[in-house]
């Protein structure tokens, strides 16, 4: 046997690998019982690949279903044997004995077919069913009378497999052999000359079959034939061969032949039964059954058309004399294929997850579809569900690749559960499914988004450094690093003065403060902090750019504009401006601006004032005016003047809204020298601040009062209009009066003016601005009310066709009731509206309340 596998094994055959037509299979060929080791052929060479690229590329065997005894060395790419190749055991009797391998290879992946066909080589010598069989033959029987023996099998096929049968030598036997088909042949006993059982009561004879292998095994065995005396007639059936079809589906218990025999003989010797010849397996008498009396032959199992194609039954009909007679006959049954079987889905490889930035064409998965069923009931079609983004292509005769057909978003869909499904063609169709679950991997193509594009801020001045004054988010629908934002204050800020306050006109200078100055963003939460205390006075308005970045690679961006308002508090007391004529006067209103503050800075309370009026001064007579600022706006910046002292019916009396101190009936010797008047200037705010002046009006004679008008009005030549203090005589009413009615006047015009400016700017196009923090405002009495202006430069508003202007907002009066006035005259008349320029551009959104009044405020 060694000698006859080492010859086998130089006798090894490699068929050419060439690709096939039918898309580049390779076939190999290696007989059976080859040693472990044995070199079956080139397979890398065979594929065109480079030295030591098989290793690189992971080149390997995936053999579904069954072991595959054959292996690929890692090093040189060859396949080998790697364990016993047994044909028999591999393919039984099945010709030729293929085994389909795929190969695999990676980077790229890619899946070969090679077909491994192991040959036969006479290994198995051929075996009867038993070693000795027993024959009772009827002495009379006449010469010609055929007795059928069991022929011998052998494992092998082809040429090792084809048996020759001899007798050993016997005067009254000799052996008879003959085909029933190209698969089967059967072995006849024949009598060649009468018997007699007084001469030799039993025949020992053997019977050998002989394999057509070179070398050629051989089997035998013994048959011992009995001659037996008396019934010397037979039983007959009415055909030699019956051949019969079956369903494999037929239930067991189904009734599918009624056998008839006869015999010749009379009384005992005529009774017949059925049953199988002992050359029928025990396996296929337990799928089968004959009635011994009746003939008819059931089935008792379950058909298997895959396991089992067809069925040899012999039957054996025998007498009841004495001896026994008994004759025979086959019974051919093919099992006909029915649809019983599902197709089967294996998957051999997965490559998940898969990038959602794959391109179109990438393979996924690959997969072997299978259906042990024959003709249209073993065809399969396959096909994916949901058909997209994914779809099969087919690769070879039942493999299949599973391939993207488009594009992936993982944020729309992060994991598909694909369903390859598959069909046969029988009738009623089965169908059979293989889930898949491929998972989407992240890329970073989105950039973060802020849920808003444009974020207005409200802050009250003089906050707390370090508060809170907002809180940001932009989403980003990615995942981990690239979905991971982070924040931080991009661009803007604010023009402020070098060496004096923000924006003023007299610092000499500009430069620019940096958003990052005022505030900070946090750049994990995205909170917005105020990094120090805002204050009105220098800032109303403060607009830049956030952005957030996610963590991707490479990190994307989305960016949002923040708008901080600042809102005004009531900070700042009413400061009195000096006297009409004074040093800070002669340098103009802004010098007198600034001494007003710096009389607020260091107190609420001023010096004596001065005024002179005369007696017999008739009712309603201004004998003086009373100054005064407040650096806030709005309702805080409203300023009203009240008498304190003395209180009752005194002589004079103050305007609510214009400070004018005048006279409240006429005067006489007995209100005395001098008069001293304590007057508070309270503002709007809450809570509301003040600051009092004290006045000393002294009463004179008519020609001493004219005098010293005379001198007061030589000193107040510079601004009369922005006097403190005032003398009133005869003319300067006149003139008092004739500038009363030209203000009014004057404001009314402007009044109109500015509700149609208003209505431009509401339909106007809008645009970003950035402004400048706000200068400190004087607000000032006159005859019409108090008014206030602004030191700072104007400012210039961008709008949408890039030319600058100027927004005049009005805003009408909403007063309390006034309060009781000792004579409907003696109060001043409120304006009935308010003039406010500003620098903020019409559209901005401003929280903060405008409180109108009677004044004319220039910001």
């Amino acid at each position: 046997m060694g000698e006859r596998c080492c010859a086998a094994v130089v006798r090894v055959l490699v068929l050419q690998a060439a690709w096939a037509l039918s898309g580049g299979q390779v076939r190999y060929s290696v007989p059976e019982e080859a040693k472990a080791g044995t070199v079956v052929g080139r397979l890398a060479q065979d594929l065109g690949l480079e030295a030591g690229e098989a290793e690189a590329r992971r080149l390997r065997l995936v053999a579904p279903g069954r072991r595959a005894s054959v292996e690929v060395s890692g090093a040189s790419g060859a396949l080998v044997v790697s364990s016993r190749l047994d044909r028999e055991e591999l393919c039984g009797k099945s010709a030729p004995c293929a085994l389909r391998l795929e190969v695999l290879l990676e980077r790229p992946l890619r899946v070969f077919h090679v077909q491994l066909e192991v040959t036969d080589i006479n290994d198995n010598a051929p075996v009867f069913p038993a070693a000795r069989k027993n024959l009772s033959i009827a002495e009379l029987s006449v010469p010609g009378s055929r007795f059928p023996l069991e022929g011998a099998s052998d494992a092998d096929i082809g040429a090792n497999a084809q048996l020759t049968y001899t007798l050993s030598p016997s005067e009254h036997f000799s052996l008879e052999v003959k085909s029933k088909d190209e698969n089967k042949i059967s072995v006849l006993l024949v009598l060649t000359k009468p018997l007699d059982r007084e001469t030799i009561p039993v025949h020992r004879l053997v019977l050998t079959a002989t394999d057509g292998g070179r070398p050629s095994l051989t089997g035998t065995m013994e048959l011992v034939i009995s001659v037996l005396d008396v019934n010397d007639n037979a039983p007959q059936f009415n055909q030699s061969l019956y051949k019969v079809q079956l369903p494999e589906n037929t239930s067991p218990g189904t009734v599918f032949l009624q056998l008839t025999a006869t015999d010749k003989d009379e009384g005992i010797n005529q009774e017949i039964y059925y049953s199988f010849s002992d050359a029928v397996s025990a396996k296929i008498q337990d799928l089968f059954k004959i009635d011994e009396k009746s003939g008819e032959i059931r089935t008792a199992g379950e058909l298997d058309f895959e396991d089992t194609q067809s069925y040899d039954l012999e039957i054996e009909v025998t007498d009841k004399g004495t001896p026994s007679l008994s004759g025979h006959c086959s019974v051919d049954l093919k099992v006909l294929d029915v649809n019983d079987n599902a197709p089967e889905v294996w998957v051999t490889s997965l490559s998940v997850p898969v990038p959602e930035d794959a391109s179109l064409g990438t393979v996924v998965a690959l997969l072997s579809v299978s259906d042990r069923d024959s003709g249209e009931n073993g065809r399969v079609r396959c096909w994916v569900w949901p058909a997209s983004p994914f779809g099969l292509e087919a690769t070879f005769a039942g493999s299949y690749s599973l391939v993207l057909r488009e594009a992936l978003d993982r944020e729309r869909v992060s994991e598909y559960e694909v369903e390859v499904r598959a069909e046969d063609g029988g009738a009623p169709a089965l169908r059979a499914s293989r889930g898949l679950r491929v998972p989407v991997s992240d890329v970073n193509d989105n950039a973060p988004l802020f849920a808003q594009a444009v974020y207005t801020v409200l802050a009250r001045e003089n906050n707390a450094a370090g508060a809170e004054l907002a809180r940001l988010w932009a989403r980003d629908p990615d995942e981990a690093a690239n979905g991971r934002v982070s924040y931080s204050v991009w661009d803007g800020g604010v023009s402020v003065g070098v060496g004096g306050a923000a924006g003023s006109s007299s610092s000499g200078g500009s430069g620019w403060r940096p958003a990052s100055s005022y505030v900070s963003v946090d750049a994990e939460s995205g909170r917005l902090w105020a990094l120090q205390p805002l204050d009105y006075e220098e800032l109303q308005v403060l607009q830049f750019e956030v952005r957030a970045v996610d963590a991707g690679e490479p990190p994307l961006s989305g960016n949002a504009t923040v708008q901080l308002f600042v809102l005004d508090e009531n900070d700042n007391a009413p400061a009195l401006l000096p006297p009409a004529g004074s040093a800070a006067e002669a340098g103009g209103v802004a010098a007198a601006a600034e001494a007003a503050l710096a009389l607020a800075g260091a107190g609420s309370e001023s010096g004596t004032l001065w005024a002179w009026a005369a007696w017999g001064a008739p009712a309603g007579q201004v004998v003086a005016k009373i100054r005064a600022v407040d650096a806030d706006s709005g309702y805080n910046a409203w300023l009203r003047y009240e008498l304190w002292e003395p209180r009752g019916k005194g002589p004079f009396r103050v305007g609510l809204y214009s400070g004018e101190v005048s006279t409240a009936r006429a005067l006489d010797e007995a209100d005395g020298p001098r008069q001293r008047l304590l007057i508070v200037v309270r503002d709007h705010g809450e809570p509301a601040r003040s600051a009092t002046a004290t006045l000393s009006v002294s009463l004179l004679e008519a020609a001493e009062a004219a005098l010293a008008a005379g001198s007061s009005s030589s000193l107040s030549a510079v601004s009369r209009s922005a006097a403190g203090v005032e003398l009133g005589a005869g003319a300067a009413s006149a003139a008092t009066n004739v500038w009363l009615v030209v203000a009014i006047c004057a404001v009314s015009s402007l009044f109109l003016l500015a509700v149609v400016l208003y209505g431009a700017s509401r339909w106007a196009p809008r645009a970003a601005v950035l402004s400048g923090p706000g200068p400190t405002t004087l607000v000032c009495a006159s005859e019409v009310g108090s008014w206030s202006y602004s030191q700072r430069h104007s400012r210039s508003l961008c709008v949408a066709d890039g030319a600058a202007k100027s927004d005049l907002m009005v805003f009408s009066p909403n007063f309390p009731p006034p309060p009781p006035a000792p004579a409907a005259k003696d109060t001043q008349p409120e304006p009935s509206a308010l003039l406010d320029t500003v620098s903020f551009p019409s559209f901005i959104p401003f929280s903060a309340p405008f409180y109108p009044h009677s004044d004319l405020m220039l910001l």
